[in-house]
């Protein structure tokens, strides 16, 4: 097998798998550290090995046990670990492990463990996007606009408070969860986010190995939380956003606009299922993923783009910036007013966040969008040019060049020109 051949399955297996591998091998050695950087020495280790060896039939399972006999070797290399803990990692138990939490399952276990209150907000997402999500750091830089250093700092003392402080691997009891909830919650959305729409270089736009254990471990939030709105809320814009992924890209690999997009090729079930949920929100004292999933019901519920809803879609933004204000949700809401038919306004609502949003591409993109609208052409261009000196990945680069290239070079008389995005994802 070619070298490009076995690369590209070490990746596969790593996007896939490494949750799991991280989580089965926190619960036998207790250390959430340990558990990450044995695996991430298997990783090397295959790296190594199976372009000379080949792949293994299970390759998941060779990570598993190499892992899982690195950790071995360090806990004997290192006679000041606790001798039961040692002793517990070495002893093989055919066996299924004990309950630790409500509900048995490792990586919901390890998800709790990463958003435990010790650690700061930011710690925490910053460790669960890591570990749970498997991102880069550079990954995780780029979703908050934060140097690499800073990020790799956040994580390495969360997994040292999370060893010193010896906080359990568990799902906390029924009485603790409502505190435990937001972090969690914010979580999981930045890992469907980056699986959505990715924001590193050579990786797939898509990446449904995220999106899918978003959606997988939201709902069994649920069934800790069956009541929660905002958790409801989460899982219906989740199925809701993961619905359309099959019109997402064209053939040629380019991120296909919402308003373009093949409606027929919308997953239907998923469509259901959230729509469903968005149904049963109380309509009183909505929260910030309650409103979320209500503006994309619109947008699913819209036989086409004409037939879209922008006057509702511009109420829920005013609303969900009363409860959750920030310059993303304001340009949410200045897309939607674009579309409802006030376009010159919306452009203004976009100037007044540039000094907030100079660094995040989708303010370029819409900034770009608005101005074509407009009809300022150079301006167009040159913000289509910091839009796609910012996108994240190649299928977006390839759309953003297309328009750019559209009015930069003018097609041909008579041909219909492209209106303004309303929804680019």
């Amino acid at each position: 097998m070619r070298r490009a051949d076995v690369d590209t399955r070490i990746t596969r297996v790593y996007r896939e798998e490494w949750t799991r591998i991280v989580a089965g091998l926190a619960r036998r050695c207790g250390d959430v550290g340990l558990a990450e950087e044995m695996a991430a020495e298997a990783f090397a280790s295959a790296v190594e090995r199976w372009p000379g060896e080949g792949v293994p039939p299970n390759p998941a399972g060779w990570i598993t046990t190499t892992a899982y006999r690195k950790a071995i070797d360090r806990l004997r290399r290192e006679s000041f670990r606790d001798v039961k803990q040692r002793e517990a990692l070495m002893l093989h138990d055919p066996e299924p492990p004990e309950s630790t939490g409500i509900i048995d399952d490792d990586r919901l276990r390890l998800l709790f463990t990463c958003c435990h209150p010790a650690l700061s907000l930011e710690a925490r997402v910053a460790l669960t996007l890591r570990i749970v999500g498997g991102l880069t750091v550079e990954e995780i830089a780029r979703a908050f606009l934060m140097q690499e250093s800073a990020v790799r700092q956040r994580i390495t003392r969360a997994k040292a408070k999370i060893k010193t402080s010896r906080i359990p691997y568990q799902v906390p009891a029924p009485d603790d969860l409502p505190t435990r909830i937001d972090g969690v919650l914010t979580v999981l959305y930045l890992v469907f986010n980056e699986g959505y729409l990715a924001s590193g270089p050579g990786v797939p736009a898509l990446r449904s190995e995220l999106t899918i254990e978003a959606i997988r471990l939201v709902r069994l939030v649920r069934e800790l939380l069956p009541d929660d709105e905002e958790v409801a809320g989460l899982s219906a814009l989740m199925l809701l956003s993961q619905a359309r992924s099959p019109a997402r890209l064209s053939p040629t690999g380019e991120l296909v606009r919402l308003d373009e997009q093949d409606r027929r090729a919308w997953d239907r079930e998923m469509l259901d299922e959230g729509l469903a949920l968005v149904d049963g929100l109380r309509a009183s004292a909505p929260g910030r993923y309650s409103l979320l999933a209500r503006i994309n019901a619109v947008h699913a519920r819209a036989a086409d783009a004409d037939e879209t809803d922008w006057s509702r879609i511009v109420e829920l933004y005013e609303h969900l910036e009363r409860i959750d204000a920030s310059p993303v949700v304001t340009l949410g809401k200045a897309v939607a007013m674009a579309e409802r038919g006030s376009p010159e306004q919306a452009l203004r609502v976009v100037e007044s966040l540039s000094d907030a949003l100079a660094d995040f591409h989708g303010f370029h993109v819409t900034r770009a969008e608005l101005l074509r609208a407009a009809g300022r052409v150079p301006d167009a261009v040159a913000a289509y040019d910091r839009a796609i000196a910012a996108a994240g990945n190649d299928a977006e680069i390839v759309h953003l060049t297309r328009r750019r290239e559209e009015i930069a070079m003018p097609p041909a008389p008579g041909t219909p020109g492209a209106t303004t995005n309303g929804e680019s994802r």
